[in-house]
């Protein structure tokens, strides 16, 4: 199986190592045709209702993605189909953090779990899968209002503060979706994963930027509705990859809200069936409400309220000031005087950068112990340092190779010889110092000739800060990644036989010939495979097209009606699968 390297997709090419760590091989050979029956299952299912309930773009959009209906797809007709609309596909290992999530959009490229669900989860999983993520993102990816809106998100999203407690709550979230897809999961563990992610989910203190552009994201990308309230017709993948929800979120009791800013306060659930939804008009009107919350976050904000944030968030971040610079670490404090950040400070590796590209000399290695600078203008001064020029600079006594003293407004006091200044874009951001001391108005001192070099940030004010560093490549950041795996199946003997029994009908179906055998899965199915459905629901659909051995045919409706009333779970499942026998998908259709 080809690795993501090999896949001629501009998307995939662009992203940063620091995202690169998350992509695995799809290894397309571990699908069993069970695999292939449930993807078969689904996808007809979801042409046969979604035709009439999907936005419109959904059917069509099928094939602009490289989806067929016949076989799960592989990264490859899937990367060749979405280049063409300028994005790309990987694959990934179940729930990645959020915070990664949205940067893969920022990139325009789709992220897709390589698992699929099992037979028994067939109308739902917790845990994204290939249905969900492919059949449920990528259709709508065509409709170019749509795509916009995803990967303005993921540029938003990029930038969101989060907290110590969203990694936790993704932590759990993880775990529980990895052992609910388990098949042989023990159900004290399945227990004890669905308290904690209670636990954490009631523990979660203010919820982050992060936290609250996730809910924007869960009622618009995964479970939105488009149109009016009496009428809307479901665009989001969650609903889409869902053959159950997708009928019951029509129901009259799930209540439909127009979709505005207030659905930041509503919390959703991963586990069940969503109470309420969201309809929007227009996606327009979705970036319109994505704009209203953007302006209340830090990257917009900056300042103290953006500091503050910051240090809460005790991740790596990036304060920019407004001459340009970006200063990005770990912010472990800040001063403050008139509501306004007058000095800030890092902890352990930090850089320097303009323009989101780092400066050379100014990485994490040599900012090794960290960073800090005042902010702010200097005493006496009506222009703010950053927009004076060399010879301005030169003309108050800041000029390289001599001892200035530069007084802030703050009472911040910087003294040393002048080694370099750096200017660009036509502002002064950075004076290096020599034998230098920073004190504050008290006299505190905040930094010692004997430390080295000071290396002194200029600009009035803090205009942004964001999470991230702002040259990610330089800095090489490594996004938090978890150690819980999904777990694989080891096939035993039984499940293995029964895997060649759906092969055996799979290659019927695709090649035609003697049916003669169909008689013998079926009695090898009665005789080992009592509990199976949908391999039996099968060689019906066949006898019954072909309008062959119709006594094997009624045997085996009588047989799935049986179990219909004897296992209430399957007798949906089992009469959608009827409707679809009366009713099938146009070969045209089947891409």
């Amino acid at each position: 199986m080809a690795s993501f390297n090999d896949f001629n997709n501009p998307q995939v090419a662009a992203l940063p190592a620091h995202l690169k760590q998350f992509i695995v091989d799809q290894h397309y050979e571990h699908y069993t045709p069970v695999d292939h029956a449930v993807w078969r299952y689904v996808m007809r299912q979801n042409y046969s209702y979604l035709k009439d309930v999907a936005y419109y773009p959904y059917i069509p959009g099928l094939e602009k993605a490289g989806l067929s209906i016949e076989k799960i797809p592989s990264l490859q007709e899937m990367n060749d189909a979405l280049g063409k609309i300028g994005w790309g596909a990987v694959t990934v290992d179940g729930f990645i953090p959020p915070a990664a999530f949205m940067e893969y959009q920022a990139y325009r490229v789709l992220v897709i779990a390589a698992d699929i669900r099992q037979l028994k989860h067939i109308e739902y999983t917790p845990a994204p899968d290939i249905i969900h993520e492919s059949a449920g993102h990528a259709p709508i990816i065509a409709d170019k209002d749509y795509h916009e809106y995803l990967s303005y998100f993921g540029s938003i999203g990029a930038k969101a503060m989060f907290s110590a407690q969203d990694f936790e709550l993704y932590e759990a979230i993880r775990a529980l979706s990895i052992l609910k897809e388990m098949p042989d999961a023990d159900e004290n563990e399945i227990k004890k994963a669905e308290e904690l992610l209670a636990c954490r989910q009631e523990n979660m203190g203010e919820p982050s930027e992060m936290a609250l552009l996730s809910r924007l994201h869960w009622w618009t990308v995964e479970y939105g509705l488009i149109g009016s309230l009496a009428n809307p017709k479901i665009y989001g993948a969650g609903l889409l990859s869902s053959i159950g929800e997708s009928v019951s979120c029509m129901d009259p009791g799930i209540k439909k809200i127009s979709y505005t800013i207030d659905a930041i306060n509503y919390t959703y659930d991963i586990t069940k069936t969503q109470p309420q939804l969201f309809v929007t008009p227009t996606f327009q009107n979705l970036i319109d409400v994505l704009e209203t919350f953007a302006n209340t976050m830090s990257f917009r904000k900056g300042g103290i309220y953006g500091l503050q944030k910051a240090v809460e968030s005790k991740n790596t971040c990036t304060a920019v000031y407004s001459s340009g610079l970006q200063v990005s670490g770990t912010f472990i404090d800040f001063k403050q005087d008139n509501n306004e950040p007058v000095f800030i400070k890092t902890i352990g590796p930090s850089a320097l950068a303009i323009d989101n590209r780092q400066l050379k000399g100014h990485g994490k290695n040599y900012h090794k112990d960290g960073f800090s600078s005042p902010v702010g203008k200097l005493k006496g001064h009506a222009m703010p340092l950053e927009s004076l020029t060399i010879d301005e600079l030169n003309y108050f006594g800041i000029e390289q190779g001599k001892t200035a003293e530069l007084n802030f407004e703050s009472g911040v006091t910087v003294t040393g010889e002048v080694k370099e200044i750096i200017a660009s874009n036509g502002k002064t951001q950075l004076i290096t110092f020599t034998n230098c001391t920073v004190k504050n108005k008290d006299g505190e001192l905040l930094f010692d000739p004997a430390w080295g070099v000071y290396d002194m940030a200029v600009g009035e004010k803090i205009v942004s800060v964001f999470c991230g560093a702002a040259d990610k490549e330089e800095f090489l950041e490594i996004a938090y990644k978890s150690n819980t795996l999904t777990q694989h199946t080891s096939y035993d003997h039984n499940t293995i036989e029964l895997h060649k029994l759906y092969q055996q009908v799979r290659n019927r179906r695709h090649n035609g010939g003697d049916y003669g055998f169909l008689g013998n899965v079926w009695l090898m199915l009665q005789k080992y495979h009592h509990d199976d459905w949908l391999c039996a629901l099968e060689i019906l659909e066949i006898l019954d097209h072909e309008e062959i051995e119709p006594d094997l045919a009624a045997e085996i409706r009588s047989f799935l009606e049986q179990k219909a009333l004897d296992q209430p779970e399957f007798k949906k499942l089992i009469n959608d699968g009827f409707y679809l026998i009366k009713h099938p998908v146009e070969q045209k259709l089947v891409f």
